[in-house]
This record gives structure tokens, sequence and C-alpha cells, in this order.
């Protein structure tokens, strides 16, 4: 397990959405940099991809368990009626 995708688990969904945003920008001004031959270290373009991808991934499992948890408890106050 990467240990930045476990620093990203600390955060809460709103610092991940802000940090995601950035990334985001961030990789859009690399492509840019990258289009005008500017682009001193193109591995940064991978990274913040990857980056996005880790950020992403954290959310969507975070909306999975909120989504487990109600159909859980819907579930058990079904069968509790």
């Amino acid at each position: 397990m990467s240990s930045k995708a476990a620093e990203l688990r600390e955060h809460d969904d709103n610092h991940l959405e802000s940090l995601l945003a950035e990334v985001q920008n961030n990789l859009f001004r690399l492509r840019l940099q990258s289009e005008t031959e500017r682009l001193e270290a193109p591995s940064e373009i991978i990274k913040a991809k990857r980056q996005i991808a880790r950020i992403k991934t954290v959310l969507r499992l975070r909306q999975i368990e909120r989504e487990r948890s109600a159909a859980a408890a819907a579930a058990d106050a079904g069968a509790g009626a």
C-alpha cells in the first residue's frame, strides 16, 4: 500500500475535493507547458495523473461505503418492522 494513499485517507471529503481541483488545474498547466515545449520535467504529468487517480479512488471507496451502510441501515429498519 502506498503511503501517499494512506495520507489521502486521513483527509475529509471536502479537503480531497479541493485537492482534486488543485491537482487537475496543475495538470492542465503542465499539459499547456508541454504543448509549448516549456515543460522541464515531463514526469510531472504522470505524477499529477496518478495523484488524481488516488484521490478519486479514495473518494469513490468512501461513497461505496456510505451506500453500503445506508443499505444495511434500511435493511435493518425493514427487518425490524
